[in-house]
């Protein structure tokens, strides 16, 4: 079974070949920004790419960036604690809401990732209040991937960090 760093590389590789580009034309489009060696590393899964590279490419190869992820963690399923089973996408399609004031309090290496991306989607969605943010499904699966994790794992990673906001 791939890695999910494996998975984010092929479909990155997929993309790129649908776009008709090399390596080094993605390395001359981004002005020398994505080195052909090291988008090559990304395709391969040797190398974690950031969300923000992440969000950069895909404004380079002009496609949504959830679709530079691998499409099979859309069938997934969690097993909820009491044993029943729900799609990934029920849970996820709520969203999960985050309290961003224990976020940067915390000195977690998870944490500081979420913190960018966090602060990412604040300023696309131009949501400034500064206390809670509803991460969505295709942020979710866009934080799995970075954090190397499996989008079933999320919502508990984000439960042991103390990052629930309550209402």
């Amino acid at each position: 079974m791939a890695s999910s760093g494996a998975k984010v590389g092929e479909r990155l590789r997929a993309i790129r070949r649908q776009k008709g580009l090399s390596l080094h034309d993605v390395e001359a489009r981004s002005g020398t920004e994505f080195k052909a060696s090291v988008l090559g590393a990304y395709e391969r899964g040797e190398r974690a790419i950031s969300v923000p590279r992440l969000l950069r490419l895909s404004e380079i190869y002009e496609v949504p960036a959830d679709q530079l992820l691998p499409r099979e963690i859309d069938g997934a399923e969690i097993v909820l604690s009491d044993g029943d089973r729900r799609p990934v996408g029920d849970l996820l399609g709520q969203g999960y809401t985050v309290d961003l004031v224990r976020l940067h309090e915390l000195d977690d290496p998870d944490a500081v990732i979420l913190s960018r991306y966090a602060s990412t989607i604040q300023l696309e969605r131009q949501d400034f209040n500064g206390r809670l943010l509803t991460i969505r499904r295709d942020d979710m699966r866009i934080l799995a991937a970075v954090l190397g994790r499996g989008i079933d794992e999320m919502g508990s990673r984000f439960d042991q960090l103390g990052l629930r906001a309550h209402a």
